[in-house]
């Protein structure tokens, strides 16, 4: 259906970026780097954020560019507001224009609108992407590519063609296994991923999207038909109009048995058709720094003849050689005894090196080709006629990582991107421990005093853990030439991103309180010199101390070991952090509000590990996320506090990220966890006879419900699902009702009605209930009862309550509790708690109890954690900077206190 209106597009093309047209909705966007890249790996997708009410359909939106001028995009919404206004748009952009330096969103019913189901096109209709669906394939044009997906079998891709030119074939999910965590290749199982189910989730105009799911089969039962399988796949492909490259977005779920299942490869695989003849058939593979391998499969530079200059630049540069004739005939007349070479190989066994190898036959020695440090990740192989490339995103970061060429002598070579490489020991996720005897509660809770690793066995179990992978895949008609290239691998190893201002963001009034960045005063300065100390601490961290590696790659460690000069990676619950006390939502709203490229990149990065790596996607704990520990499944305490989807939704929000979408719906049932696994089983004192009821299980009202209200919030707000809405309000009217609201600590909750019951009348307090996203997830919701969106009564004067109280005096809150709770410790963290009821409330003096609670610092940091200091071999293996002092638990909720305070009472810092 197609839309006009009478106001013309040239109207736009005036609107110029310093003088914008008058408009109830125009959000500027920006590169992240700030500067326009020299193209956009398959196009741009970001989100952008809207008040209430301002956008009531996707549908009114446009892009324009930094001069004005009206871009073909495609608008859908992301999530919506209670009253069903858009609250987050995806936007998607495709590749056949330049990228311009910055563009807007604004409301401009100018444009051209053409909707295809629920998603919407605005401007040119050159260049679209359309998708045709039949019955055993999917086929998605470009105009730049043709991509045919299988809707079974081991064909994942069937084809990539450039034109009438298939460049690949036959790309398939390609895994071994054996059962000993030894090397040992006579033993491999090969496995092949097949596919059980392809859906379409857009169809363009701009942007398509295909996911195919399905599992690994071993290769020689790939094709029979209820066969077994193993490691759960999801793929999805996401193709721009214009572009060349389509990225593939590869997640799956471990489901082996750690014991007898040690994986020995996986990776993904392309057959590519050769036609030329084997010196005019090119190989390249990305290394350090933009630099390139570039070699032909049959080499005429270098020899003792010349075949001249013409033929060697020529093959030098990947173009058509000129034809034999005009070659010198010293060298035409040889090329029989010029060798060929079948083979190369790209190992990257860890985040510091790696090295090239290539051979002539599988029964001939590999020779050395080069070596370095960190490459791009992106292998190529065509001829003159066609190639294809394919690139990895975090490849020397998500080390052992390799790219092979094979069969490059032949009619049909092959491309391989491995993600785990064959050469690597196969990967073990054995428990590092034998459980020490701890076969009691009471001997891991007290093993628990002395290493903080809350052990249990049969709990370190990696069994439904996932990972996930951003590749690319670029058709090409011939093969390119060497900055092209290097462009693409630049561009796959650091994805150019589109991105709210940090203004917009803050004018949208979303995520949670926070502010701009102000510097004007020097008590100000004092605090963002703070906040921006620990955000470079972190970001030099995970290069310094290679926190890299297959299922490490995002995550940060928890605390520090100043005698070894090392973070604690070997000590029971002090190693991987694993979101202890909300890392994640530090980096993310100091995004928000500074941002920076780096500090997303490693929100980002943490999103996916923390999302995948420290969640079970399935088996018996699905849902739950496991707390931190030397593995990051190795902790016995399985909780929605480290699932919550309150760690994902700042990703999905800016990136419109379907994987991370994903992650967040597949916990909409994690309630039903808490009649399975008891969170507190191992504390509570009646754990001999504990029987968890549907009718009254015990839920905690800070870590477990703000896990469940975000989860809830999450699922409302994307998919409109009214019995999450019902849960979420339905509970939170419930904690209203109670006597003492959030400080009753603990209700009883109806899995069947979804409700609490009322009548619990206690008052007891944890240190842990509102660092785990409690606070900002109370803080959106009593914005939304503040608007008229949701009618949740007492809700709002329960938090305000509980945020006014933690740390007010114990007479104070005997007065009105009846007791003084114990527990309020985890003061620096708590301060922004009496910021929220002093903004609420008006109340200068509770401003003050929060900045008084705040400088008294944090449970260990102290000023020392702020002036990191060098420190050099021989004390350090590699040179390093230490804070000794520091923990990321404080660094988190440090850094979400010195934010949220400024936000809320900031007026009242006092001088310094």
């Amino acid at each position: 259906m197609t839309h006009t209106t009478p106001v013309s597009p040239v109207e736009l093309v005036e609107t110029t970026p310093a003088q914008p047209a008058p408009a109830a909705v125009d959000v500027p966007l920006r590169w992240l780097d700030d500067v326009a890249p020299d193209l956009t790996v398959g196009g741009v997708t970001c989100g952008v954020p809207f008040r209430p009410g301002a956008v009531r359909d996707a549908a009114s939106l446009a892009v324009v560019d930094a001069w004005g001028r009206a871009v073909p995009a495609q608008t859908w919404p992301l999530a919506t507001w209670p009253d069903g206004s858009v609250k987050w748009s995806g936007v998607a952009l495709g590749a056949a224009t330049p990228p311009s330096a910055s563009y807007r969103v604004v409301a401009a019913p100018s444009v051209e609108l053409v909707e295809t189901k629920d998603v919407v096109s605005t401007g040119s209709n050159d260049g679209v992407v359309t998708v045709v669906e039949r019955d055993d394939e999917v086929v998605v044009d470009t105009g730049a590519c043709v991509v045919v997906v299988g809707r079974s079998g081991p064909d994942v891709v069937r084809s990539v063609r450039v034109g009438d030119v298939e460049v690949a074939r036959s790309g398939r999910l390609m895994s071994s296994r054996q059962d000993r965590p030894e090397p040992d290749h006579r033993s491999r199982r090969e496995s092949v991923g097949v596919v059980r189910d392809v859906v379409v989730e857009q169809a363009g105009p701009v942007r398509a999207v295909v996911r195919v799911s399905g599992l690994h089969r071993d290769v020689d039962r790939a094709y029979e038909d209820g066969a077994t399988g193993w490691l759960p796949f999801t793929l999805r492909l996401v193709l721009a109009a214009g572009a060349p490259t389509f990225r593939l977005v590869h997640s799956f779920v471990w489901d082996g048995d750690p014991e007898r299942d040690f994986l020995s490869s996986l990776g993904l695989r392309f057959d590519v058709p050769l036609r030329a003849a084997p010196f005019d058939r090119h190989v390249r593979l990305a290394g350090a720094d933009g630099g390139l391998v570039r070699e032909a499969v049959q080499g005429v530079t270098g020899l003792r003849r010349d075949p001249g200059a013409e033929v060697r630049a020529a093959q030098v540069e990947g173009r058509p050689t000129p034809s034999l004739d005009r070659w010198d005939a010293s060298v035409s007349g040889r090329l029989r005894w010029v060798p060929t070479w079948e083979a190369w190989s790209l190992r990257q066994p860890t985040a510091h090196g790696f090295t090239v190898h290539k051979r002539t036959a599988p029964d001939r020695p590999w020779i050395d080709v080069a070596q370095g440090t960190r490459s791009d990740g992106l292998g190529y192989l065509g001829d003159t006629g066609g190639g294809l490339a394919v690139g990895l995103t975090g490849f020397w970061q998500s080390h052992p990582t390799g790219i092979d060429v094979e069969r490059a002598s032949s009619d049909v070579g092959s491309l391989t991107m491995w993600l785990w490489s064959p050469e690597a020991a196969p990967m073990d996720l054995r428990f590092y421990h034998d459980g020490l005897g701890q076969d009691t509660y009471d001997d891991q809770l007290d093993a628990l005093e002395i290493t903080y690793e809350d052990y249990e066995p049969g709990f370190g179990d990696a069994h439904g853990i996932g990972r996930t992978h951003e590749l690319t895949v670029t058709a090409f008609a011939a093969t390119p030439d060497a900055p092209a290239l290097a462009r693409l691998a630049a561009g796959t190893a650091v994805r150019p991103q589109l991105v709210p201002t940090p203004e917009a963001l803050h004018d949208a009034r979303v995520l949670g309180d926070w502010d701009l960045v102000d510097r004007g005063t020097p008590e100000r300065a004092a605090l963002e010199d703070r906040l921006a100390t620990m955000l470079d601490f972190y970001v030099g961290q995970v290069d310094q101390r290679s926190w890299y590696g297959f299922w490490n790659f995002g995550d940060v460690m928890h605390a520090y070991d100043p005698d070894r000069h090392v973070w604690r990676y070997d000590v029971g619950g002090y190693a991987w952090d694993n979101s202890e006390l909300s890392p994640d939502l530090w980096l993310w709203t100091s995004f928000l509000r500074t941002g920076r490229a780096d500090v997303f990149r490693l929100a980002e990065r943490m999103t996916r590990h923390t999302g995948d790596v420290d969640v079970y996607h399935a088996g018996p704990w699905q849902g739950l996320g496991s707390r931190h520990n030397v593995q990051h499944w190795g902790c016995s305490a399985k909780q929605v506090r480290i699932s919550t989807p309150a760690y994902r939704r700042p990703h999905y929000f800016l990136t419109g990220d379907e994987h991370t979408r994903d992650l967040m719906l597949e916990l909409r049932d994690s309630d039903r966890n808490f009649l399975g696994l008891d969170p507190t089983r191992k504390v509570r004192p009646d754990a001999a006879t504990y029987e968890p009821r549907r009718d009254a299980l015990a839920v905690g009202l800070g870590t477990d419900w703000s896990a469940l209200a975000a989860t809830w919030l999450a699922d409302w707000e994307t998919t409109g699902n009214e019995r999450s809405r019902d849960r979420l309000v339905g509970t939170m009217t419930d904690i209203g009702a109670l006597r003492h609201g959030f400080f009753t600590g603990e209700a009883l909750y109806d899995l069947d009605t979804g409700r609490f019951a009322t009548d619990r009348d206690r008052v007891t307090v944890s240190h842990l209930s509102a660092v785990f996203g409690l606070v900002e997830i109370c803080s959106e919701l009593v914005s939304l009862v503040d608007a008229g969106l949701v009618d949740a009564p007492g809700f709002a004067d329960a938090w305000s309550q509980y945020c006014r109280l933690y740390l007010a005096t114990p007479a104070e809150q005997e007065a009105e509790l009846g007791v003084a709770p114990s527990g309020t410790n985890l003061e620096q963290a708590h301060s922004r708690l009496a910021a929220y009821a002093a903004r609420r409330l008006g109340d200068d003096g509770l401003a003050d109890v929060a900045w008084r609670a705040y400088f008294r610092g944090g449970e260990f940091m102290g000023e020392e954690a702020f002036h990191p200091v060098p420190v050099l071999p021989p004390e350090t293996l590699v040179p390093i900077d230490e804070a000794r002092t520091l923990s990321t638990n404080d660094a988190a909720q440090c850094s979400l206190a010195t934010i949220q305070n400024l936000a809320l009472v900031g007026h009242r810092l006092p001088p310094r």
